[in-house]
C-alpha cells in the first residue's frame, strides 16, 4: 500500500487532500507518484492520518514503499 492507495481508499482527489492538509497539490501528487514521502510535524502527521483515515502503521508502510521505489 502506498500514499496513492491510501488517498483512493478514502475517495478523494489530490486537490481535496491538498486543501485539507494545507499543502500544494504538487506535494500530494509527488506522494502519489512515490517521488517524496510526507515530512510533517507530529500534529501534521495526526491530521494526515485523519484525512487518509489510516493508522500510523499504514502510514509508515506507505512511506517505506515510497523510499523503496
Amino acid at each position: 500500500m502506498n500514499m496513492k492507495d491510501l488517498r483512493l481508499r478514502v475517495g478523494k482527489r489530490a486537490e481535496e487532500i491538498a486543501v485539507e492538509l494545507g499543502v500544494a497539490v504538487s506535494t500530494v501528487r509527488n506522494w502519489d507518484q512515490l517521488k517524496t514521502a510526507p515530512r510533517m510535524t507530529p500534529v501534521g502527521l495526526q491530521k494526515l492520518m485523519q484525512v487518509y483515515k489510516c493508522t500510523f502503521d499504514e502510514l509508515v508502510q506507505a512511506e517505506l514503499e515510497s523510499e523503496n521505489a
